[in-house]
């Protein structure tokens, strides 16, 4: 009802006239696309207020649902924070609406084409390093042809750019402009509202806890370079890995990822936050303006990426935190989610039930498993890659997932379940478990018992 009142307050805003239409009806409009019930809202005094906007293309109920997230939370300076304008020489076009559209548009078309490909992003990182190149007087022209990449790609934000692209693009800006610090210092100052509707996703939520879920759940739609781990234990750490592309190479768009990950909590719950630790796997010495942004311990050549926050950051209020607006938004990422699942390779689901059966018996290797499809370990390696994809990464997480599907089941025990899972020796599963989780087998068992208890007595 609060979304269909905003609906309303604008179109009479706008038109200075009042809306007429039903509430179920117009629910109707925003949550189920047709060309020809959004001709209607166009015809009911809503063109106006909401489709005669540059930002808006095409007849889709996302754009009224995205235009409406515009008057709610752009505008709204006192829940987001003074909307920070780029400059005017940047030109990037970072449009909400446009960009919006173009998510879900590309993500649900091109969906499977992709999934057989190089992994790709919304290529916000890429688009505000050309801007920057652009400013500084860089040959623009060059870096992008080095980095296999085209103007017409940089100024059309419809356009997802292959995360290699961006890793060396980023690398070679750094270098033109003698900038180290390229990617720190590209997050420092960009509007958060140019992440796109995953920043809605966050702003919307209940708790800082609820959207670091949010977050790992949903960054690989903006990003499928990246793979987000929230692990609870004592801490809570977030980790960032990265998927098809050597972690070496990776380091600006790491750093940026953190410092906009950081900015991002803080500016959705009005708190400095500052992590206890934050680890980089690449080298460099500590600048004391990192130092500064961070606030904590700030480790490089660690072993992992990651923030490690206290606890009690989870319940932590957003102060923007709207229900039934994010229950809108994560339906639409939950459709995209589904639908990249269902347009995944086949090739992907015949790895896993190859090696699910070998488990037990200790043989779950890339040989063995290539052997049993019938094809070269380089093979199967290259099959794999083209989804982005790597046979160590699958059979990990396949592990986590069996072992937290078996730790449910009290009738397991945690020796049984190693030997399930390919350990030969239950130590050996526990340390995995925790370098998983951040928790052993038998303190993730007991959560799982305590929360049971707790839905039994509600």
């Amino acid at each position: 009802m609060r979304l269909v009142s905003w609906m309303s307050a604008l179109c009479q805003k706008r038109t200075r006239q009042a809306l007429t239409l039903p509430f179920c009806q117009t629910w109707t409009l925003l949550t189920h696309p047709s060309p020809r019930r959004d001709a209607r809202l166009g015809g009911s005094g809503l063109d106006g207020a909401l489709f005669r906007r540059k930002s808006v293309i095409e007849d889709s109920s996302l754009a009224a649902i995205v235009n409406l997230i515009q008057v709610k939370y752009l505008k709204s300076n006192s829940a987001l924070g003074q909307r920070q304008t780029p400059s005017a020489s940047t030109d990037v076009r970072f449009t909400l609406g446009v960009r919006q559209q173009s998510d879900f548009r590309s993500m649900r078309i091109s969906g499977a084409k992709r999934l057989d490909a190089v992994p790709s992003a919304e290529g916000g990182m890429t688009r505000l390093a050309f801007a920057c190149a652009q400013e500084k007087g860089a040959d623009v022209d060059t870096l992008l042809r080095k980095a296999g990449l085209s103007r017409t790609q940089i100024e059309d934000p419809h356009v997802r750019i292959s995360v290699r692209s961006q890793v060396v693009f980023l690398d070679l800006v750094a270098k033109a402009l003698g900038d180290d610090l390229l990617g720190f210092h590209l997050a420092q100052n960009f509007d958060l509202r140019m992440i796109g509707l995953l920043y809605y996703v966050l702003a919307s939520s209940e708790t800082l806890g609820e959207a670091l879920g949010r977050v790992a759940r949903y960054t690989s739609i903006v990003n499928e370079g990246f793979r987000v781990t929230v692990r609870e234990g004592n801490q809570i750490d977030v980790v960032l890995e990265s998927v098809g592309v050597p972690r070496r190479l990776n380091r600006h768009q790491i750093e940026f990822s953190f410092v906009t990950f950081i900015r991002a909590c803080r500016e959705i719950t009005k708190r400095r936050l500052t992590a206890n630790h934050v680890r980089f796997i690449h080298r460099r010495s500590l600048t004391s303006e990192m130092s500064s942004f961070f606030g904590g311990d700030v480790e490089f050549g660690a072993d992992v990426d990651l923030a490690t926050f206290s606890r009690s950051i989870l319940d932590i209020a957003v102060v923007s935190a709207d229900p039934y607006l994010n229950k809108l938004l994560i339906r639409q990422y939950e459709d995209v989610l589904a639908h990249r699942k269902l347009n995944r390779n086949a090739f992907a689901l015949r790895v896993e039930n190859a090696i699910v059966p070998l488990l037990p018996h200790g043989k779950a290797n890339a040989k063995d498993v290539a052997q049993k499809l019938g094809m070269s370990q380089r093979t199967l390696a290259r099959h794999l890659a083209s989804e982005g994809l790597t046979f160590v990464g699958m059979l990990k997480e396949l592990r986590m997932d069996l072992a937290k599907r078996d730790l449910a089941d009290r009738d397991l025990s945690i020796t049984k379940i190693a030997w399930l899972l390919g350990y030969q020796e239950a130590s050996a599963f526990t340390n995995a478990f925790k370098r998983w989780t951040g928790m052993t087998p038998r303190a993730a068992r007991q959560g799982l018992e305590g929360r049971s208890m707790g839905s039994a007595a509600a």
